[in-house]
């Protein structure tokens, strides 16, 4: 039975790992832009412009110089696969 149980939690532990959900990340800092499509906040000497949606949640009331931090994770817009990789080069056998 203790084996059944064992067993059971590896393949599920195994199959989160498969399939977890994108890494997030953070940024804190004060707001320099709100628009309905993007926020711009400073982080040092750094400007970061993420962009937001409907389903973005907010809490509390965003507006220039409110500090923040903002939960995101990176997503592709596009891909664009190019011809193959180079293949390598055989080297021919001294005789």
């Amino acid at each position: 039975m203790k084996l059944i149980a064992a067993l059971t939690g590896i393949t599920l532990l195994a199959a989160s790992t498969v399939y977890a959900a994108p890494k997030t990340y953070q940024v804190t800092g004060p707001v320099l832009e709100v628009k309905d499509d993007m926020i711009v906040v400073q982080k040092g000497s750094e400007k970061w412009q993420i962009a937001k949606d409907k389903d973005t949640k907010v809490t509390g009331d965003v507006k220039v110089g409110s500090k923040v931090t903002i939960m995101y994770s990176m997503k592709a817009a596009s891909i664009e696969a190019k011809d193959g990789a180079a293949k390598p080069e055989k080297k021919e056998k001294k005789k």
